[in-house]
């Protein structure tokens, strides 16, 4: 009865995202990978291309709207979310000295744990990277249950299996597989799995379905891994401070400050535990918060990196039988609800500086068709702002949108900011100078500025420049130094 009704209330959550995920208006990042999708490739600068078939499968089905961008989203969270049950019933029952009884809920506190942490509850209405990643590590979750409590080595073929697909959605998908990797040189359990041949044919399979991203970098000059892995080893002491303190804010933040307490403490339990089931789990954690430990050492590690961690944490935290859950998960199912709410309204009066969501997501529709009116008589729109462009592609139809941002748009196939004649409208950030050594300073005339506002509170201003074509070509200093751009 129990699990009948967390279905249900799982089945009543989808559907709420699912009418969330056409209340929210695009945000720039999603717009950006709207624009991969209409350009397949076996990889992009900033990612692997798994986020961009998703968007592709949706809007097939449901055109290029925002509901067909993230329909995804909501179904693979809730996918995802029986995956971790399940995988944490499979851990419970490989603990020796402990049978899970008929009607324990700890696998149930795993999926509802999950969904009250604020990255996951916004998350699965939004189409990110993260959002297929998250699902492959579910599955990846489970089929590492199944081969502790089984013993079959053929589970190594689908952990092989997602732990490519994995990568396909993010790069950070090889920290969990370090982790499982320490786990087998650590543990006699896995070192007995090494001497079979199952380990290496899974690795094998995730080296396979890796290969159209690897092919995709050798043939753009690396450009994709510099770029991600181009700041590994940087040191700088005297920030590392600052640094960490902002990785451990974004912690508590996205996994809400109750859950960050429960976290701590179920990992410390579940590292006294001598169980294989805990000490793997324990390295699927430790692994990539000590390469994000050392990351933050020498620069800023994002918010939203660590959550590769996120369903290994919800199923410590439930394997642990720790009581206090339960206002740990009311206070993240309120968090991600104000957030959507003010993504979507703006009810709260506050300004840009202390509101994350005005400045992403608040008044595109009407910038566009401001936009589309001050363009009247130009060639094309373009914009030195990645997401800028990408949202103006989205919502001016009819109208060429060009990305003048010389770091991304020449990794993929859209229009370059290239003209004979006539002349163009550039967007720019008004609040930003222009990149060095790209031509819109000195080739740009001002002829106006435009407010992106929601409510009437600004979310951001823009100037528009006027560009006479022919467009100067950037510099090739600038051109060389775009691969190992960061």
């Amino acid at each position: 009865m129990t699990e009948r009704i967390a279905l249900y209330a799982l089945l009543g959550l989808t559907v709420f995202r699912l009418i969330v995920a056409v209340w929210l208006p695009v945000t720039p990042d999603e717009a950006y990978y709207w624009t991969w999708s209409r350009h397949l490739q076996f990889s992009y600068l900033d990612h692997p291309p798994m986020v961009a078939l998703w968007i592709h499968f949706g809007t097939m089905l449901f055109g290029d709207t925002a509901f067909g961008i993230r329909v995804m989203a909501p179904l693979a969270a809730a996918a995802g979310t029986v995956i971790a049950v399940l995988a944490t019933k499979e851990f419970l029952a490989c603990r020796k000295e402990e049978t899970p009884e008929t009607g324990d809920i700890r696998p149930l506190v795993t999926g509802i744990l999950l969904n009250a942490m604020l990255a996951v509850g916004t998350g699965a209405v939004l189409m990110t990277p993260d959002t297929p990643l998250l699902f492959f590590v579910t599955l990846f979750l489970w089929a590492a249950g199944k081969l502790l409590r089984t013993g079959d080595a053929g589970w190594w073929l689908l952990l092989g299996l997602n732990a490519g697909l994995g990568f396909d959605s993010k790069y950070t998908m090889v920290l969990p597989i370090a982790g499982l990797g320490a786990w087998c040189l650590l543990r006699p359990t896995g070192r007995r799995f090494l001497l079979t041949f199952w380990p290496w044919v899974g690795l094998c399979l995730a080296a396979l379905l890796s290969t159209p991203v690897v092919w995709w970098n050798a043939t753009h000059g690396w450009a994709s891994f510099i770029r991600q892995g181009g700041r590994t080893g940087d040191w700088h002491p005297a920030r590392a401070f600052s640094y960490i303190g902002e990785l451990l804010g974004g912690q508590i933040g996205l996994l809400t400050p109750g859950i960050f307490l429960l976290a701590i403490v179920a990992c410390v339990r579940a590292a006294r535990r001598r169980d294989d089931a805990d000490r793997l789990l324990v390295c699927l954690i430790a692994v990539p918060c000590a390469v994000f430990l050392q990351h933050a050492l020498g620069d800023r590690v994002q918010p939203n990196w660590p959550v590769i961690v996120y369903p290994v944490l919800a199923i410590v935290i439930a394997m642990s039988g720790m009581k206090g859950w339960k206002p740990a998960v009311w206070l993240g199912y309120g968090m991600w609800a104000v957030v959507i709410v003010q993504s979507a309204t703006g009810l709260l009066p506050l300004n840009r500086h202390l509101d994350v969501t005005l400045r992403q997501s608040g008044g595109w529709e009407a910038f566009a068709q401001d936009i589309g009116r001050a363009s009247k008589g130009a060639d094309f729109v373009m914009s030195d702002e990645y997401g800028v462009a990408s949202e103006l592609a989205l919502r001016l139809k009819g109208r060429e949108i060009v990305g003048a941002e010389l770091l991304r748009w020449p990794f993929f196939e859209l229009p370059l900011a290239t003209c004979t004649k006539g002349w163009v409208l550039l967007v720019h950030n008004a609040r930003r100078s222009f990149t060095p050594g790209t031509p819109w300073a000195e080739a740009g005339q001002p002829v106006g500025e435009i407010i992106r506002s929601r409510n009437g509170r600004e979310a951001e201003r823009y100037g528009l420049y006027r560009v006479v074509c022919p467009i100067p070509s950037p510099t090739a200093e600038w051109l060389r130094e775009l691969p190992s751009a960061r």
